[in-house]
């Protein structure tokens, strides 16, 4: 697994790649995170499980994505690699360009590809455009690529000019033993509205400072939790401090993810104000914990839950304040289902054994598919990402096979260490496990 986005730092990415592993590990299969330094975390750590995570010493750009050149990574990757015997590198998130670097090494190698997106871009503005024909080049001969929304999965397909065969929609899950219900945590003597969301643009914090005002004047009884942080917190903190609703709204910033349920749990409407989204794991936590769940209809929400443990709006103030309005109407004449219930019908919806499930099932296939050799790489990439794009990364693609050469002269591969598995079939946590199991169950042989 390769991302830039992985713990300390948190996020729906990073919580996809460690279940996930996590759930693959158990299976039986061996898994190794890489990602970048983290302040003074480097070097190599080991998770629960045996699974190993490797903090690479890389320069970080921009908002926890480090800088890309295609050349400067090969070195370090191409150490992980062959140290610990991949045969599958599994690429996460359009926003990580260690993810594009992981992918250009590994074709270059030899190494079977698969990507997933977690995200939704549009094709107008000028990140947009090169985020685009960035990922059109990572993609053109990845061997599998996983979207988490059917709606994510054709907004890939348009971007990168993709064959949609080899294109897969797996959900992101939720833990229901980390999301339960517990309705004697909540303030029945008022509503709470619980928002918790990166306070950026994309989230539509403009929207809820719209919302805010309206509702409180409207109903005294009601307050808002908000957690999270970001640039967006001030007009937060100016709508609080011009309507004196210090009483009424309490900013919690940044929460670490084991805290995020003991917020819900305060709660009786769940309020997501989002733009743009793939998934949005955010409503599903909010349902396992019995909220009540109002949201945008945007992106591949409407494919996450049910109609009856959601209340879908237009992405704006008067739509969602509609919304909010029938929700709270209901609530206040007890007719809304129990948290109990909506928990047990959100608990059964989305497992990470059943991503991991299908997830196996997408390598499997993808290790019967050749791996393109550099010729036949170097005419795709000109026919399918135009005559510019194509040649510049093409000559890209003969640079980095030859820096493989050289690093390869420089270093064989016979003289890299192979790595202690600590996962997988061959692992010494699994076979120290076994010999205390046999010596317990034949206690006179020992």
């Amino acid at each position: 697994m390769v991302s830039d986005f992985f713990y300390p730092n948190m996020g729906g990415v990073e919580s996809h790649i460690y279940q996930l592993s996590q759930c693959l590990i158990e299976k039986g299969h061996k898994v190794v995170i890489a990602t970048h330094a983290y302040g003074d975390r480097r070097g190599i750590r080991y998770l629960t499980n045996g699974l190993k995570v490797y903090y690479l010493p890389l320069q970080v750009m921009y908002n926890q994505s480090t800088a890309t050149t295609c050349f400067h990574s090969l070195p370090l990757l191409r150490c992980v690699f062959v140290r610990e015997r991949i045969t599958i590198v599994h690429a996460h998130s359009s926003f990580s360009a260690m993810a594009h670097d992981a992918l250009f090494h590994a074709k270059t190698m030899g190494l079977n590809t698969v990507f997933t997106d977690h995200s939704l871009f549009g094709f107008a503005d000028l990140s947009s455009v090169l985020t685009n024909k960035l990922l059109t080049v990572s993609l053109c001969d990845t061997n599998h690529i996983v979207c988490v929304s059917y709606t994510s999965k054709e907004n890939t397909v348009l971007r990168a000019a993709l064959d949609p065969e080899i294109v897969s929609v797996i959900p992101n899950a939720v833990d229901p033993t980390d999301f339960t219900p517990d309705p004697c945590r909540r303030d029945n003597s008022k509503i709470t509205i619980v928002v918790i969301s990166r306070l950026v643009y994309r989230k539509g914090i403009d929207l809820l400072s719209g919302i805010i005002p309206e509702l409180c004047g409207k109903h005294p009884d009601l307050s808002f939790l908000i957690g999270g942080e970001g640039p967006k917190r001030i007009i937060l903190e100016e709508v609080r401090e011009k309507y004196q609703l210090h009483d009424r709204i309490r900013l919690l910033g940044a929460l670490d993810h084991k805290d995020v349920r003991d917020v819900l749990v305060q709660g009786h409407i769940f309020l997501n104000t989002s733009l743009t989204e793939a998934f949005c794991m955010a409503i599903v936590e909010g349902a396992s914990c019995g909220l009540q769940v109002v949201t945008t209809r945007v992106g591949g929400i409407p494919e996450v839950l049910p109609d009856e443990l959601v209340t879908l709006c237009e992405p704006s103030v008067r739509s969602l304040c509609d919304g909010l309005e029938t929700v709270i109407a209901r609530i206040r004449t007890g007719n809304v289902a129990s948290p109990a219930t909506i928990h047990r019908k959100v608990r059964t919806l989305y497992t990470w054994r059943n991503v991991a499930e299908r997830t196996e099932k997408v390598y499997n296939r993808v290790c019967k598919k050749p791996v393109l050799p550099l010729s036949n790489r170097l005419h795709r990439l000109r026919s399918h990402c135009g005559a510019v794009a194509g040649s510049i990364f093409s000559f890209v693609a003969v640079i980095n096979f030859l820096f493989l050469l050289f690093l390869q002269w420089l270093r064989p591969d016979h003289l890299i260490d192979v790595a202690i598995d600590l996962s997988g079939p061959h692992s010494r946590i699994g076979q120290q496990l076994n010999k205390k199991k046999s010596k317990t169950q034949n206690p006179a042989v020992s």
